[in-house]
């Protein structure tokens, strides 16, 4: 069950009904983060309602374990909709919910997305719907050969680790975050087309 509001802020951010975007967060990446705040801002900007997820994800290293978790999760939120048009934004953990968009061709936008996990890999081959991916060349999980050849427009930031920071360079952390904003705008935008 998804909280209506999280520290009295609401979870839920009305904008056009038929439209619906799931922000799905990371392990210990919330939706209040910056990566997942400017994509709230960045859909509202569009018109979109945006639902964000928040959870305590189960403890335990077991992928597959956290990957049907996680894919439940947003199942879920997914089937709370009656959205026209979906569109899911997963960070880091909630990548792993890639399956679904394949699955239900789906839109998306994967902010440093398990590019190393084989399912999730393989999801977003199979995915058909319109898809971008965000990550940096300092972030173990992200490879940028991999998403060069998935066919899907992808931003790839030099020297930008998991949380898409560079070490020790906040003026430059603070452009990554500029950058990944604007190709998400971009991005939404372009699904109005």
């Amino acid at each position: 069950m998804v909280p209506e509001t999280v520290f009295g802020v609401p979870t839920r951010h009305e904008g056009d009904p038929e439209r619906v975007a799931v922000l799905l967060p990371g392990a210990a990446y919330v939706p209040a983060r910056p990566l997942l705040h400017f994509a709230r801002v960045v859909l509202a900007q569009h018109g979109w309602t945006v639902q964000e997820v928040w959870w305590e994800p189960p403890a335990g290293d077991d992928l597959a374990e956290r990957q049907a978790w996680v894919i439940e999760r947003a199942r879920e939120a997914v089937a709370a909709e009656s959205a026209g048009q979906v569109l899911l934004v997963g960070k880091s953990l909630g990548t792993l919910a890639a399956p679904v968009a394949a699955e239900r061709r789906l839109p998306a936008i994967w902010l440093t997305p398990l590019l190393t996990v084989d399912s999730v890999a393989g999801a977003l081959r199979r995915s058909e719907a319109p898809t971008l991916l965000v990550g940096g060349t300092a972030d173990k999980v992200w490879d940028g050969e991999v998403a060069r050849g998935l066919g899907h427009p992808y931003l790839e930031v030099p020297d930008a680790d998991h949380g898409m920071e560079i070490f020790g360079d906040p003026v430059g952390s603070a452009q990554v975050l500029k950058d990944v904003a604007g190709a998400m705008h971009r991005f939404v935008a372009g699904l109005r087309a």
